[in-house]
């Protein structure tokens, strides 16, 4: 059994009128266990600007993986500060990620409609992403 540990630490000590200081720790398990998940999908890539690409049908993540943990990793590594790719979810734009920005979040998916898409919307860039999950039930033959 893999085991794989998510960490996020919010540091501030001007943010607010106080000191922030926030710790956040979790092991990644398959869907309702205490097994860890063992299974990844990583790729480092450039995208081009001009269309969103489809980062879900990248990492094979199909309704074979639907009903299980699936947690989705992107990074931007350009380094220019202005550089940033838009992130969607199903077609909707969800936000953005700036140059050394990234995000980690969980992902159903279930079906096509449910993608992360990115697109990098000035400028080609260099991505980082990666689907850690539990593995995929394939269908009876």
């Amino acid at each position: 059994m893999a085991t794989t540990t998510a960490t996020i630490t919010l540091a501030s000590a001007d943010l607010l009128s106080d000191n922030l200081s926030l710790s956040a720790t979790q092991t990644l398990h398959k869907a309702g266990t205490t097994t860890g998940l063992d299974s990844i999908q990583y790729e480092k890539l450039e995208v081009p600007t001009g269309d969103v690409y489809d980062l879900t049908s990248q990492l094979g993540a199909t309704a074979l993986g639907a009903n299980k943990a699936n947690k989705v990793y992107v990074a931007n590594k350009h380094t220019d500060p202005t550089r940033y790719i838009d992130i969607y979810i199903a077609a909707v734009n969800i936000g953005r990620l700036y140059a050394g920005d990234w995000m980690f979040i969980p992902l159903e998916a279930a079906s096509a409609a449910q993608d992360v898409g990115v697109d990098a919307v000035t400028v080609s860039q260099i991505i980082e992403f990666a689907l850690i999950h539990e593995g995929k039930t394939l269908p009876a033959s």
